[in-house]
């Protein structure tokens, strides 16, 4: 391995696991499983939507030609709603009471609101103003037409989509697949879970939080449980760990004398393209591949595991289900305090974020940056960014911020007013 894949730079190893992502191939599940899959094929339309011209108000079916001035006067000669098919034409000085999503009668060409409109006696209404013809109509294949493209391949389900395929009449949908992950932890100093009280371990907890990162995607992954510092039950573990399109392995990936990671993934055929990327916290991560199996070695300090699991696993998690959106979200926030820096590494810091009077979008630390100190992941609403040649940022500055999955929403409300304030 040349030096240069000991030394890479954070964008330059998110390249790199990128090449080897395989295309994850397809599956057809039902419509009701298929939120934040990605489409494999063009979905077209079965029909024009809507089937014919429709209301788009409740109110009443008119001719537009009738409402030549103020004060009109029509007749009601009946009532549609959402499902009729009328087939009484709107005369002269006639119009129909009309629920939204009904069909046009014939004859009528426009729309007059309830509210626009004064109840008379003898089944009549009047009507102050005149409209144009078109008003508050929906017409035919406004929405989609039959036979056009109305979700392409490639694009992620969302809710919205949920609903074209619906109403497209989709049962199943051909997705990507997701990939089938395995998580592996590593070390003899580690406590399992369900194992008895030893104050002398470590509780194992980077395979749990591996797990939630992963199970956030939508992906279930599998849990290999902990292999001890001994090279020939690594290897067992790793090979089960093979038989999966993703193996992420957690701990053992330094260069101790007891890391057993590295010798033994390329006793067992894995080509690894990095080993250390120039990252705080994260720097031991590595990558590799085996066929079109992917490998991650993961640091073992629960934090370094998490970032780089955001970094690089993720990306790839995505690239392979067929995201064209791979990475999370980032946001320009003011620094409440100093944040310091020596060059050389990128580092990512952990952050809460909030508004502060001026709806400004502020960053303060979390708590203790140290690698092994989880419950400031806990609490960060995102990664701030200091890039490998930033010498740190002084209070005040702006930063960019790496959001964590669910940091989009806010606390309190009142967007809309700050709306209406905007000129």
């Amino acid at each position: 391995m040349n030096d240069k894949l000991n030394n890479l730079s954070v964008g330059e190893a998110q390249a790199c696991v990128l090449r080897y992502v395989p295309p994850g191939g397809s599956e057809a599940v039902p419509l009701e499983q298929s939120l934040g899959r990605v489409l494999t094929e063009d979905v077209r339309a079965n029909r024009d939507l809507p089937p014919c011209d429709v209301s788009a108000m409740d109110g009443f079916a008119v001719r537009s030609n009738d409402l030549v001035g103020d004060d009109t006067v029509l007749t009601v000669i009946g009532d549609i709603k959402a499902g009729d098919r009328p087939r009484q034409a709107i005369a002269s000085g006639q119009c129909a009471r009309i629920m939204t999503g009904a069909p046009l009668p014939p004859g009528a060409d426009a729309i007059v609101r309830v509210e626009d409109t004064q109840a008379l006696s003898g089944a009549r209404i009047g009507i102050a103003a005149p409209v144009k013809a078109g008003k508050d109509i929906r017409v035919q294949g406004e929405v989609m037409q039959n036979g056009e493209t109305a979700l392409a391949a490639g694009t992620e389900i969302t809710p919205g989509a949920v609903g074209v395929l619906a109403s497209l009449k989709r049962a199943r949908v051909s997705v990507r697949r997701r990939p089938r992950v395995a998580i592996l932890s590593s070390g003899d100093e580690l406590e399992a879970l369900d194992a008895p009280f030893d104050p002398e371990r470590i509780p194992e907890s980077n395979a749990y939080a591996l797990m939630a990162q992963t199970q956030a995607l939508g992906i279930e992954p599998v849990y290999l449980g902990i292999a001890r510092d001994d090279p020939e039950e690594l290897a067992g573990c790793l090979r089960q760990g093979l038989a999966h399109d993703v193996l992420l392995v957690s701990g053992g990936s330094s260069v101790g004398a007891h890391d057993h990671v590295r010798p033994t993934l390329e006793a067992l055929g894995v080509t690894l393209h990095f080993w250390g990327v120039e990252m705080k916290p994260g720097h031991p991560v590595a990558f590799g591949t085996r066929d079109q199996h992917l490998v991650f070695a993961l640091p073992g300090n629960p934090v370094s595991s998490m970032v780089c699991f955001e970094q690089f696993v993720l990306p790839a998690l995505r690239a392979f289900m067929g995201h064209a959106r791979l990475f999370r979200r980032t946001v320009t926030a003011t620094l409440t305090q100093a944040v310091k820096h020596r060059p050389g590494r990128a580092e990512f810091v952990r952050v809460t974020l909030q508004r502060d009077a001026n709806g400004r979008l502020t960053a303060a630390s979390a708590g203790g940056q140290g690698s092994d100190n989880l419950c400031s992941m806990a609490r960060a609403d995102g990664l701030l960014i200091l890039p490998e040649h930033c010498a740190g940022l002084a209070a005040g500055a702006t930063a960019r911020v790496q959001l964590f999955d669910g940091a989009g929403f806010e606390v309190a409300s009142g967007f809309m007013e700050k709306m209406e304030e905007t000129p």
